[in-house]
């Protein structure tokens, strides 16, 4: 392995596995599951392997599979029992694990492995929303502890974004509905987090609809533009990390409703945790937030 993850703190492990340090010093304690290095300090750190075993033994311990049983098995016993349970449809978990091992050693082979497993049982929708929004969910929170770098978050979203495009790629000779209305997806200035955009474009496409995907950090007096093309425009936009403030959630709202929404055909859909804090229910149904993709979806 060159230049990978390979050292852990006991709160990484913790953070990769959801298995809380206390009891991870439990099971080391009471069962020998772990064998970790120590510091000078007496300090624990652990290998790749002792992250992979705990991967494992995690996913077979949420099947149900009890601790005392698990220790009992080999190391070679233990990734098999994980591989009997996936097998039989407990798939997703053991998927999301596979993910995180193929960010932590940045293997692309493993990426693509896991994801044409997924394939075999699952359609892309399904993979998308049972195992890929999960995963990023937690890759959010490993950033935020720095338990991973900003290296690792990208490389896992690349290839997510890949997966999307491949699967975009293959609506495109899909003609759209007679006489459907056109959805502009976008992003506003300085917000990069397209996945969520993408995907929302899939859905869209696969269901007919017209789309035009203009992506990231678009600016808002660019999006008149449109309005001289297509009657009928629904501009959907994802709020990730912009706009930054409450206030500037308010004001990009406003400034949008001022300059963009000109006539009761116009419309704006949002998503994005930036709505959180945000009331925007006063808006009537020109301008309407969604909790997730599927409540957008709903909607169509």
């Amino acid at each position: 392995m060159n230049n990978i993850k390979n050292d852990f703190s006991i709160k990484d492990l913790e953070n990769l596995s959801g298995i809380k340090a206390h009891t991870i010093r439990i099971w080391e304690k009471r069962y020998n599951l772990l064998e970790p290095e120590r510091t000078d300090t007496n300090i624990r750190h652990y290998s790749i392997e002792s992250l992979q075993k705990l991967l494992n033994v995690a996913f077979l311990n949420n099947n149900g599979y009890k601790i005392s049983k698990i220790a009992k098995l080999s190391n070679d016993e233990i990734p098999a029992n994980v591989r009997e349970i996936a097998s039989r449809g407990s798939v997703e978990n053991h998927a999301i694990n596979a993910f995180k091992m193929s960010m932590l050693n940045f293997d692309q082979v493993l990426f693509y492995n896991t994801y044409m497993n997924l394939l075999e049982g699952h359609t892309f929708r399904d993979i998308f929303y049972d195992v890929f929004i999960p995963l990023l969910n937690e890759i959010g929170l490993l950033w935020q502890t720095n338990t991973i770098s900003p290296a690792h978050e990208h490389f896992l979203s690349i290839h997510i974004k890949q997966k999307i495009l491949l699967n975009i790629e293959k609506l495109q000779n899909l003609e759209p509905k007679p006489n459907t209305k056109t959805f502009v997806l976008y992003l506003p200035e300085n917000e990069i987090h397209d996945i969520g955009l993408l995907f929302v474009n899939y859905e869209l496409r696969s269901r007919g609809y017209h789309t035009i995907f203009l992506g990231e950090s678009v600016p808002m007096n660019s999006l008149s533009d449109l309005l001289e093309f297509f009657n009928e425009i629904t501009y959907i936009s994802y709020f990730t990390v912009k706009p930054e403030e409450e206030q500037d959630v308010i004001k990009y709202i406003e400034d949008f409703k001022k300059e963009i929404i000109n006539k009761e055909s116009t419309k704006l859909w949002l998503l994005g945790q930036k709505l959180a804090s945000v009331d925007i229910s006063s808006y009537s149904d020109s301008i309407i937030g969604f909790k997730s993709i599927k409540d957008l979806v709903k909607e169509l």
